[in-house]
């Protein structure tokens, strides 16, 4: 709850002439679930801001700093379920056996593509929804731009990115030797999701660390869709916004609380496609 100065509750209750009971049922009805989106939101922008170096209790104090009244379990509760906790790295040890994964080669800045299923480019970025938080993985090619599979969760677990590209799959039946281009995120590094790119002999490509620009494609397609599709709808919730999605989208599945949703298109892509028809067609109709 932001600082409301000096005054305490009752005293505002009386200025305000209203009972400390139709406060208290009125805090409970539905403003805490939008106070809980704009303090995951602000921990986000912590987080981001200090490179993920911030634990609960730094967060804490800085969000302390700002004005905001808030509690240290609460905000461990909110890092722990968006898998913002910061690793406490050992300084003995090497950065990769910290980290527990192996960091794959810049492919993709060394390709110069051609024709469709050669490059795939993946990320996740959040949407702040006006009562929810939630996160959507996109999967591109690299030759025309276009998403080829994508899935929204309100989690940033591996099964997140996972369900996009066994959705990419699925679509276009990728030749051996796709190249499969995302940043360094534990989601894209884990095991589980580099099997799955060695079954269908797919070669992992990752960015450089603090590095943006290897994956400007993706994070391009990502901002356009949310200042034109997303934002100004104003969609509340994650469930409006896949049944706004649904009137636009072939395919619709929910598996584990995880919404799937995917975009069917030829394999024969123009290059001529700009961002804000990749946008359209990531919504509309085939």
């Amino acid at each position: 709850m932001p600082v409301q100065g000096g005054l305490s509750i009752e005293r505002m209750c009386q200025l305000a002439e209203v009972s400390r009971v139709g406060f208290y049922r009125y805090l409970r009805s539905g403003w805490p679930a939008e106070e809980e989106v704009n303090l995951q939101s602000a921990v986000q922008d912590v987080v981001l801001e200090h490179r993920w170096r911030y634990g609960y209790r730094r967060v804490t104090a800085e969000l302390q700093a700002r004005g905001m009244i808030v509690n240290h379990k609460r905000i461990a509760r909110i890092m722990r379920e968006d898998n913002l906790l910061a690793f406490h790295r050992e300084r003995h040890l090497p950065e990769d056996k910290v980290r527990g994964t192996e960091i794959y080669l810049n492919l993709a800045a060394r390709m110069k593509v051609s024709a469709p299923n050669q490059l795939w480019i993946a990320d996740i970025t959040y949407i702040h929804l006006k009562t929810e938080f939630v996160y959507l993985a996109v999967m591109l090619d690299g030759f025309s731009r276009r998403v080829i599979g994508w899935a929204l969760g309100r989690t940033l677990q591996t099964k997140l990115p996972l369900h996009a590209l066994e959705r990419a799959i699925v679509n276009r039946q990728p030749p051996p030797g796709v190249v499969h281009h995302s940043d360094q995120g534990v989601q894209y590094a884990c095991g589980q999701y580099i099997q799955k790119l060695f079954d269908h002999r797919m070669l992992p490509s990752m960015s450089r660390p603090a590095n943006p620009y290897d994956n400007a494609a993706c994070e391009s397609f990502l901002k356009t869709l949310k200042r034109e599709e997303i934002y100004p709808a104003r969609t509340a919730t994650s469930k409006t916004c896949t049944e706004d999605w649904s009137n636009s989208s072939r395919n619709i599945t929910t598996d584990a609380g995880c919404i799937q949703l995917c975009v069917i298109g030829p394999r024969k892509d123009s290059r001529t496609t700009q961002r804000r028809q990749n946008t359209r067609r990531f919504l509309a109709d085939r």
